[in-house]
């Protein structure tokens, strides 16, 4: 059996053999721990018309250490975290970063193996699992930008919080995350250049947290939707409990959808999943099973087990652990 550390050193380790294989091939885009997606809207390479390319980096699965563990499973696995690195011909634009330190070092790793300039760090929202690896990526590339909207700062900054470190990250990731956490500044207006193609922040409001957005790139078709919409992995709904907030996030994905991108990046995706904007209507449906089957049961656990067997091939069964129980406690 495979040791938790023995499980985190070859992840980081698969993510590293990633970096030192840029350019990939058209047929080695498909998602696997660590490895990156390499498409764009029609061909997976390229699009007609633009110099503008998009790839994906996959943070692997790790064990979140916590004893609130769903039922009949023996460990809490958090699920990959993807970060996207938007490029032209010199430069670049990396939206999103992962939670540890050594995350973060095999992002910084395969960013510098693209040969591409960063300029400019997005952060789509303020969880900590897509912001808390941007200090060491910045020590790779300090003449970056780190940026996000006002908003969306004011959750990072509760997130990288004393008592928020204490009480929930440390004690999961213990001694795996910074001890000198990044904070965004603020984004001027709601548009970032990347040689003369607008990258546009959308806010989106309540997702799966407060003041969400997206990162839409029009001349390419692409969305990346942080954690307002999810591929393959069950969603984050322990902070919408109310219907309110999960309409919120239904609106959120009809912005979205009316877009129409060609392609849509989730914040997190199951292993060997695409980026097909179908994503937004399986998220959407996800939410509307939850709350059809929150109003037909009584306990948190027929919920949960309701849920299952509906997403069984879904990842992050915890997430869903902690979202029944958000409804009924």
């Amino acid at each position: 059996m495979t040791s938790r550390r023995e499980f985190l050193s070859n992840a980081v380790g698969i993510a590293l053999i990633t970096a030192s294989t840029w350019p990939i091939r058209a047929d080695q885009g498909r998602s696997r721990h660590g490895q990156s997606d390499s498409s764009a809207s029609n061909s997976g390479r390229t699009t007609q018309n633009t110099s503008l390319r998009w790839d994906v980096l996959l943070a692997p699965s790790i064990p979140a250490i916590t004893s609130d563990l769903p039922p009949g499973e023996e460990e809490r696995p958090w699920p990959p975290i993807s970060s996207t690195l938007i490029s032209g011909e010199r430069d670049a634009v990396l939206v999103d970063t992962p939670i540890t330190v050594e995350q973060a070092r095999a992002l910084a790793n395969w960013v510098v193996a693209s040969g591409k300039n960063l300029r400019t760090i997005y952060a789509t929202h303020g969880h900590g699992d897509h912001f808390f690896g941007t200090s060491t990526v910045l020590e790779r590339f300090p003449g970056a930008r780190f940026v996000a909207r006002p908003d969306v700062i004011k959750v990072m900054r509760q997130q990288a919080s004393p008592e928020s470190l204490a009480t929930f990250w440390s004690p999961r990731f213990p001694g795996q995350i910074s001890s000198h956490l990044a904070i965004a500044e603020e984004l001027a207006g709601n548009v970032i250049n990347l040689e003369g193609h607008d990258l546009v922040s959308v806010p989106l409001g309540f997702t799966d947290t407060a003041s969400t957005t997206c990162l839409y790139v029009p001349s390419i078709g692409l969305i990346v939707a942080g954690d307002a919409a999810y591929n393959g992995v069950h969603l984050h709904l322990s902070e919408s409990p109310d219907q309110q907030k999960r309409q919120e996030w239904i609106a959120a994905l009809d912005k979205m959808e009316s877009l129409k991108p060609r392609a849509v990046i989730a914040g997190h995706k199951r292993v060997g999943s695409d980026d097909s904007p179908k994503i937004l209507g399986e998220t959407r449906r996800y939410i509307r099973d939850f709350e059809r089957i929150a109003m037909q049961t009584t306990t948190a656990r027929d919920l949960y087990d309701q849920m299952l067997k509906l997403y069984p091939e879904w990842g992050n069964r915890g997430a869903l652990w902690t979202s029944v129980r958000a409804v009924k406690p």
